[in-house]
C-alpha cells in the first residue's frame, strides 16, 4: 500500500478520534492523577508510566529527522529542537521531579498514549522532514512562523511554570491536594493544560501543517474536558475555592 494513502488514513483517524475523545471525556475522566479509580487494570507507577508513554514522540520524531530529506534545512532544525525541547522535558525531566511520582498509572492509558505519540510522531515528522514542500529560509519570516513560535513558547513557559506551582503544593508535606495560586492559576484551575494547549496551537500555526493542526485539536480534546473535570473537584473540594477562576479558558471558561 502507498505510504502517503496509509498517512492520510492516520491523519483522518486522529482528527476524529479528537472528537470521539472529547465527548467520551466529558462523561468519563480518564484515571490517573485525582481521578485514579479501580476497575481499569493493572498499573504502575506514574513516573515510570510518564517516560514510557512519552518516549515514542522523542524516539519516531527523531528517526525521521534523520531519515527525511532536510537535515540541513534551518526551518526543519528549528522544528526538530522546539519539539524535542517540549518532549525532552515531558519524557526525562518532568518525571524524575514530579511529586506523587509513586501514585498508580493505569497501563490501559499508558497503550493508548504510546500508540497516540507514534502515530503523532510519525505523522508530523515524516510531514515536516518529507512529504511537506520545503520551508525555505525565508519561512522565518513569515507572519505564522512568528506568532507560531511566539505561542509556542509562551505556552512552554506556562506550562513549565504552571507545573512548578503544583509541585511545590506537596513539597512541605509531600501530600493530599491544596489549591494553586500564583501565575495563570489566578485565573483558571488548570493552568498547566492550558499552557500546553497554547503551545500545541502555536506549532500548528507555525508549521502551518494539517498533522500540526490534528495535534493541536486532539490535545484540546483531551485537556479541555479535563480541565472542567479538575474545576468542578476544586469546587467541590474546597469550600473557599476562587468563585472567579474559570476551567480553562481566562475569563470565558
Amino acid at each position: 500500500m502507498d505510504e502517503l494513502l496509509v498517512y492520510n488514513i492516520l491523519l483522518i483517524i486522529v482528527f476524529v478520534s479528537a472528537i470521539i475523545i472529547y465527548i467520551s471525556l466529558l462523561f468519563i475522566s480518564a484515571p490517573y492523577g485525582r481521578f485514579v479509580r479501580r476497575g481499569w487494570g493493572l498499573t504502575i507507577n506514574a513516573r515510570t508510566a510518564w517516560i514510557v508513554m512519552e518516549l515514542p514522540a522523542v524516539i519516531v520524531f527523531f528517526i525521521l529527522f534523520l531519515l527525511g530529506s532536510q537535515k540541513t534545512n534551518i526551518v526543519a532544525i528549528i522544528f526538530l529542537l522546539l519539539w524535542m525541547i517540549h518532549y525532552i522535558h515531558r519524557t526525562f525531566i518532568y518525571p524524575i521531579i514530579m511529586r506523587g511520582g509513586s501514585r498508580r498509572f493505569p497501563i490501559l492509558i499508558i497503550s493508548f498514549s504510546i500508540l497516540f505519540n507514534s502515530i503523532n510522531g510519525y505523522l508530523n515528522g515524516r510531514y515536516l522532514f518529507y512529504f511537506s514542500p520545503v520551508y525555505t529560509s525565508d519561512w522565518i519570516r513569515d507572519p505564522r512562523f512568528i506568532i507560531g513560535l511566539a505561542l509556542f513558547l509562551v505556552g512552554f513557559i506556562i506550562n513549565i511554570h504552571s507545573d512548578s506551582v503544583l509541585r511545590k503544593l506537596r513539597k512541605t508535606d509531600g501530600a493530599g491536594y491544596k489549591i494553586p495560586y500564583g501565575g495563570f492559576f489566578r485565573y483558571i484551575s488548570s493552568a498547566n493544560y492550558f499552557g500546553e494547549i497554547i503551545e500545541w496551537i502555536g506549532w500548528s500555526v507555525m508549521t502551518w501543517s494539517l498533522p500540526g493542526l490534528a495535534f493541536a485539536l486532539f490535545t484540546i480534546a483531551n485537556l479541555a474536558p479535563r480541565a472542567l473535570s479538575n474545576h468542578k473537584w476544586y469546587m467541590d473540594k474546597f469550600p473557599e475555592y476562587p468563585k472567579n477562576r474559570k476551567a480553562i479558558i481566562p475569563f470565558i471558561y
